[in-house]
Order: C-alpha cells, then structure tokens, then sequence
C-alpha cells in the first residue's frame, strides 16, 4: 500500500485520466459509491441497518487489516489492498511470527485476532445484481447532512449522497458556498442530485439543524486544500465537531495537512475516515492520525501499477511489502543443517554502571531474533555484576573507568569486532571524555554493518560525522524524536511536523538507514524509499524498549538481511511482539521492555 503526498496523488489522478482513458467523473463516481458504503457500514454497525437483498454491500470477509490501539477510533483497515490479508489468520496464532508464518494465510497478519472464520476467494468489494442490500430498520432512522465543498471533494460528498439515498439513509445537502459555484466533475453531481430532488440548503442563507441528523458526512475540503480552513469552512468544521453527531470523512477529515498530518484549526474530529485510492502520508502522521479516526482506504479504480511506475517512495509496512518489495522470508524457518554459526555472530558494546540493563536487553533481544551468537562487550567493572543474568550470552571486558566506558576501550572494542557480522552500539552507553574520538574510531575501523542507538547517536550529533569518510559497510542509525532532533539540528516539534518527510530527506543525504522511532516508526533509506510501520501498542512506551529494538535490528542483520530488510523486518517484528506482550500483561501500564523480549 502506497503512502502519498498531496501533488503524488495529483499526479495519479491525471495519469489515470490522460494515460488510461479513464474519465474523472468515473473515478469521482467510484469514490460516491465507496463511501457511501462505508456509511452504511457504519450504520450497520451501529445496529440500525440490516442486509436485505443482494445488491449494495460487502463480501463476508468483514475484518480488514487493522492496526493500533486497544480503540476502534485508533485503527484503520485496508478493503480490497490484497486479498491474502483480507483472509484474515487462524484461531489461536498468538506469537510475534505466527503472523508471519506457516499458522496463517499467506499474508494474514493477525494482530488484532478479529478473524471471522471466512476463507475462499475474494471478489469485488460488492455486487450490483438487484436493488440496494442495506436498507433501515425503520423508516427515518438515519439521516445525514453532507457537508459539500466547492472542489472535488464535494464532488465525492455529493455522489455519496446519492447512494446513500439508494440504500434508503435520508440526506440533506449543506453546501459551503452557492451550488452554482461549483465547476467541473462537481457541477456535474450537483446537477445530478438537484435533478433527483435531494433536499439542499447553503450555509449562512438557510437554517441547518445538526440536531436532527444522525450523522455528518465530511466532504469540504481535500488534499487539494492549503492552510487553515475559513469563513463558511471554518463555521461549519466548529459546527459539527461539537453536534456530538459521528463524523465520516471524504478522503482526509476537512482542516488536515495531507501531507504532514498536522491539524490546522478547526480540524474536523471524525470517527471514520474513508480514504480514497491510496493512503494520504498525512493520515499517518499525529495529530492527524488522532484526527481522522479509523481509517477505511478503498480503491476507486486508480491501479497501482501506476504508483509503482510513478516512483512513490513511501508505503505501508505490512506483510505483503516484506515479502514481495523488500524480499524478506518472513516465515523465520530455521535450516535442517544450520548450526550457531550459520545465523551470524552479534557484538554489543553497551551499559554503563547506572545503565547496566540497557546492554542486557540489546543483547538478549539480538538472541531471541535468530541470531546464533552474541557477544556483549562492557566496561570490565560491570562484570562481576552481570555474570549469569542471561548465560546464553558471551560476556566481554572492555575496560574503561568506575564502570564507565572511556576512549581508551576503543581499541578494544574494534578488536571484538574483528570476525563480528554486525556491531551494535550505543544502549545505556553514557557519555565520556573522547567519545567523538571513540567513536569515530569504530565507524573507519569495523568492517562490518553498525547498528547506532541512544547515547552513541548524541555522540554523532556533537561530531559533525556527515564529513567522516563514507563507509564500505552500511549504518543503522535508530534515533527517537529528541535524537533525532539533536541529529537534524531542529527542534522536536519540528520533527514531528513532518516524520516521513524529514526521514527521507536525512537518510538520502547522510547516506544512513534511518529509523525514526515513535508512533508509527519511519525506516528510510539512502535510495529514496520509506516504509511507515504500524504495528505496535500504546504500551511500548517504556525505558528500554528501543534497546530492544536496537538488538533485534541487528541480530536480523547477522542472519544475512541486507540493512533496510533487517531495519523493516526488526521494526515489524518488534511491534508485533509489544502486541502479543500487551495482551498477555491484559494492562498496557504494565507492560516492560523484557515482556517483549519473551513475545518474540
């Protein structure tokens, strides 16, 4: 699933209607009915509506692929993004891997367990044989107010009211401005729907009750919008954010940056967001993530081949990209003849005499990932110490001072690394005088891929290493926002205001994978590529959980994965494993960064 900016879809948008013929009312048209169906779907869900006929609806296979949060407001689904996943997975898969494995569907990922059952082919996302499948209960029980722009996006508002009327949900019309201000592929649904006599009032010259609908369909403004919605926008955003009515939105909620995720004010807050074609970057982005609600992408007939032709760099991280885009045996099968040796040899230089744990949990993640040897280099007071607290890991005196590491333990920690598949630095590892020195010996001397976290990320921020010699071996670098702040030379807020936007541009020119912790973690790459995971819980929000991260990253890397499968790989994994750990603590306080070494 393609991650898209603002002028990407744009671009899209033209080439499916220049290149392949495709007229834009058509595409217009598609993305009425597929909202309009998700509507419905809404109101079912609510228990108003019931299936009656065969005509307007879905296949039985209802679960999409969701991800985040124990709420549904914090989730998304993908219909129709590929059908290995929409199968859903078995009963009972429980692990980190069974998600991946041979206990599911190809491409099943079961994070969330709400699989139905169903299984078999998978068609189109609905039939057109007979009259509307979803009509009320009783009469009058649901009416929406379509809230319509002047620019495309009123456009789909406008087509969606029309079959919604086909599904019989009364609507009303509100437009933002006169009707016949709007123009093109707009005009031409506004003719539709005066034609078919949908009751219609214009903001700011007729009356609208908000409190007599049961619902609001959010169709003011795109992608196409720029800055803080105004006038009539603004006025009828503030309205129907406190009607306290269930808001679905066209494409991207009226008032977000498509791009960038941020909420200009007002912003509507809806419940759902019906994405159109191919999800907006923006929509994983908080606050716009906040904003838009869950999230449905349903596909209006713009292929993806097109996408892929274009270049687009970002996509969603899911089973199915590792796979076939990153080419990832996700399946973690084990050779009959391996042995220790086959699945690679980690070194961990970390911990510090207050920060101990940090090493242990790098190392031991690197363990639980496949690797098949680690090594865990330390300053040699911290020895005595830490003797037996995980016996499968080989244990390594670095020297340095009062349990602290010193420039001096550089020579050491280059000889460790010598016959070492990757080298992992940087958890609880402190600062020191000559840590710039220090580590910039590691970065020419180890002939090997490097895996920098934490305090060793902090020493690069402080030592200009942009200008160091370029590296024959690849470099993981694994920053959360205040690191990577420090690395960018901006400010935390300003890294945040554009997560997908600011990878791509630091790992391009630094040369680095880059992997942008948080919510939605980012892994770029220097070729231009962007893959925006979500797997993951509110719970991982705990002190040693990127240690964790920074180990699993590498023992993926020593088992033979290039730097951006190990970087995506490790980052999935790790999310699926917060997961299972969260459901296992059944409170997400509880949850530690060890829960979800043993999740693995």
């Amino acid at each position: 699933m393609y991650l898209v900016t603002a002028e990407q879809m744009r671009e899209l948008d033209r080439a499916t209607i220049e290149r392949l013929g495709i007229p834009a009312v058509a595409l217009m048209e598609n993305a009425g009915r597929a909202i309009a169906e998700e509507i419905v779907r809404f109101c079912r869900e609510r228990g108003r509506v019931f299936a009656g006929g065969s005509g307007f609806g879905h296949p039985a296979v209802d679960g999409g692929f969701r991800a985040g949060g124990a709420n549904a407001a914090d989730g998304w689904y993908v219909r129709g993004m590929d059908r290995a996943l929409e199968a859903g997975c078995p009963a009972g898969a429980d692990r980190a891997g069974d998600a991946l494995g041979d206990g599911s569907p190809a491409g099943a990922d079961c994070r969330n367990r709400e699989w139905d059952g169903h299984t078999g082919e998978h068609g189109a996302l609905f039939s057109v044989s007979g009259d509307a499948a979803l009509t009320l209960e009783h009469a009058g029980a649901e009416h929406w107010l379509v809230l319509v722009g002047k620019g495309n996006n009123g456009g789909d508002g406008l087509a969606a009211a029309r079959h919604l009327r086909e599904a019989g949900i009364a609507v009303t019309l509100v437009y933002a401005a006169a009707p016949e201000s709007l123009a093109g592929e707009a005009a031409l649904q506004q003719n539709a729907a005066a034609a078919l006599g949908l009751p219609a009032v214009v903001y700011g010259r007729d009356r609208v009750d908000f409190a007599a609908c049961s619902g609001i369909l959010d169709a003011l403004l795109g992608t196409g919008s720029a800055g803080a919605p105004r006038g009539a926008y603004a006025e009828l955003i503030a309205a129907a954010n406190g009607s306290g009515k269930p808001i679905v939105s066209a494409d991207i909620p009226s008032g977000l940056d498509a791009d960038t995720g941020q909420a200009h004010e007002p912003c509507i807050h809806a419940a759902v967001t019906v994405c159109l074609a191919f999800l907006k970057r923006g929509l994983l982005q908080y606050p716009g993530a906040a904003s838009a609600g869950q999230v449905v992408v349903r596909s209006i007939g713009i292929p993806a081949a097109l996408a892929r032709e274009s270049g687009v760099p970002a996509s969603l991280l899911t089973p199915e990209v590792l796979r076939t885009r990153l080419q990832v045996d996700v399946s973690r099968r084990r050779s009959p003849e391996g042995h220790k040796g086959t699945y690679g040899h980690v070194l961990v230089a970390a911990g510090t005499l207050s920060m101990s744990g940090a090493g242990l949990l790098a190392s031991r993640a690197a363990l639980r990932a496949g690797c098949g040897l680690v090594t865990w280099a330390l300053p040699t007071m911290l020895l005595p110490f830490v003797i037996g607290a995980a016996p499968e890991l080989m244990l390594a005196a670095a020297g340095g001072e009062n349990g602290a590491w010193s420039a001096g333990t550089a020579a050491e920690v280059l000889r460790l690394s010598s016959g070492r598949d990757v080298t992992a630095v940087g958890p609880g590892l402190g600062r020191f005088e000559g840590d710039g020195e220090w580590l910039r010996s590691l970065w020419e001397g180890i002939e090997a891929p490097l895996v920098i976290d934490a305090d060793a990320l902090n020493i690069l921020a402080d030592s200009e290493y942009s200008s160091w010699a370029s590296r024959r071996h690849p470099v993981i670098l694994t920053p959360h926002p205040g690191e990577m702040a420090r690395l960018a030379r901006l400010s935390t807020a300003e890294v945040q205001r554009d997560r997908i936007g600011l990878a791509l541009t630091y790992a391009r020119e630094h040369g680095v994978i880059l992997v942008l912790k948080g919510a939605h973690t980012v892994i770029a790459t220097p070729e231009g590529e962007a893959y925006v995971n979500i797997t993951g819980h509110p719970g991982m929000g705990t002190g040693g959980a990127g240690d964790v991260l920074t180990g699993m990253i590498a023992g993926l890397l020593a088992q033979g994965l290039n730097a951006a499968q190990a970087a995506a790989f490790g980052v999935y994994l790790h999310g699926l494993a917060g997961e299972r750990a969260s459901r296992l603590r059944h409170d997400p306080a509880a949850l530690t960064a060890g829960d979800i070494i043993e999740a693995l």
